[in-house]
């Protein structure tokens, strides 16, 4: 292969495995989940707090816990089948208003890739 058209391979074979060689740590995660520990709960049947509780939220459908009040922003995409898949979740959690801008979460984001990656291997341990 030529030198001029090495680079760009190795660039997208590069691309194409960062998911890959990014490693996920729940135990990392679940620090990194005292983020969301002021508004949020995570035990079964836990309590809703400003936000709604989050046990089992990996493949959740959006909008879906029980005695939650949520935005109408947030209720209309979850008509329109929103769920909480690790990619979406993925997306949310860098940055909330991405994903529901007119949503009431205050919250800015986890902008670390990796705490995020971490993040969501916590949650979903939690079912």
């Amino acid at each position: 292969m030529s030198p001029r058209f090495l680079l760009p391979a190795l660039a997208a074979a590069a691309i194409g495995f960062a998911p890959a060689a990014q490693a996920q740590n729940a135990e990392a995660g679940r620090t990194v989940y005292n983020q969301c520990r002021a508004c949020h709960t995570i035990e079964a049947g836990g309590r809703n707090g400003v936000g709604p509780n989050l046990h089992g939220v990996v493949g959740r459908a959006a909008g879906a816990v029980q005695g939650f009040r949520y935005s109408a922003n947030m209720q209309q995409l979850a008509q329109g089948g929103l769920t909480w898949t690790p990619e979406t979740l993925n997306r949310y959690l860098a940055n909330p208003k991405d994903v529901v801008p007119q949503g009431s979460m205050a919250f800015a984001g986890v902008r670390n890739d990796e705490q995020r990656a971490n993040l969501i291997a916590f949650l979903q341990t939690q079912r």
